[in-house]
């Protein structure tokens, strides 16, 4: 693995770990996942962070989950060898009230980075969607997603009331929009007055900050996920051969 790669938060490396061992067959086509307690028990993460695992793997065609009695392995999906990155992560994950805050939503002016993302000018209006993410009560990142103005004209978005199904199935249901690429970059830097307030940082502390553009298929942008990590929960990892 060449490229310098992300290892995000808790909730990417159970969705990582569960996904190899569908591949290499420890949990076979048809077998119930462990319970989701025993997952909190093993991963060392809070049951929000569990259940956030597990419906971005119900998504994405690698388990199916049953109401009342568990998840169900539905094997290697076709063109599977896409991992769960910070960006496409914060596009997929529905707005659970439990392991999450909103803090902010609606018409906003772009900043200079999501701005040339989104391909508008600096400063141009866009519809926005904040939320804090939270692993077990306490703050781990802060999600921005931001959309173009006709993109989000006839959805939701704009609404302050939480999207339980996620963003990307609420825009595929009502816009039939789909993502077919996602462009991430990924900065570190120091926290602004904000983040540091709305994750509870201490002044001084370092975070990583993640810019995604989710494409459609004629490289139209949907969607631009800013996410920030907060520098002593996350890190990065990158594998590479020797010679």
């Amino acid at each position: 693995m060449s490229n310098l790669e992300f290892a995000p938060p808790k909730y990417v490396q159970i969705v990582q770990a569960v996904q190899e061992r569908i591949e290499d067959g420890t949990y076979p086509v048809g077998e119930m996942l462990p319970s989701e307690s025993r997952m909190v028990r093993e991963f060392g993460a809070g049951r929000s962070t569990v259940v956030r695992a597990l419906q971005i793997l119900s998504m994405r065609g690698w388990i199916e989950r049953e109401h009342g009695r568990g998840s169900f392995v539905k094997g290697v999906p076709e063109q599977s060898a896409e991992r769960s990155h910070a960006g496409a992560s914060a596009f997929d994950a529905a707005e659970n009230p439990k392991g999450s805050r909103i803090t902010g939503v609606g018409r906003a002016s772009t900043p200079a980075t999501v701005a040339d993302a989104l391909k508008l000018p600096e400063n141009s209006p866009a519809i926005m969607r904040q939320r804090v993410i939270l692993d077990d009560g306490s703050p781990s990142e802060l999600v921005t997603l931001w959309f173009p103005l006709d993109v989000a004209s006839g959805t939701d978005l704009a609404e302050e009331h939480v999207i339980s199904i996620g963003v990307r199935e609420h825009l595929q249901a009502v816009k039939q929009l789909r993502p077919a690429r996602i462009s991430e970059r990924l900065s570190a830097r120091l926290a602004t007055e904000q983040e540091r307030e709305l994750l509870q940082l201490d002044s001084g502390t370092p975070v990583l900050g993640v810019i995604a553009s989710i494409l459609d298929a004629s490289e139209g942008v949907i969607a631009v996920a800013d996410v920030v990590l907060p520098g002593d929960l996350h890190e990065l990892e990158d594998n590479y051969p020797a010679s």
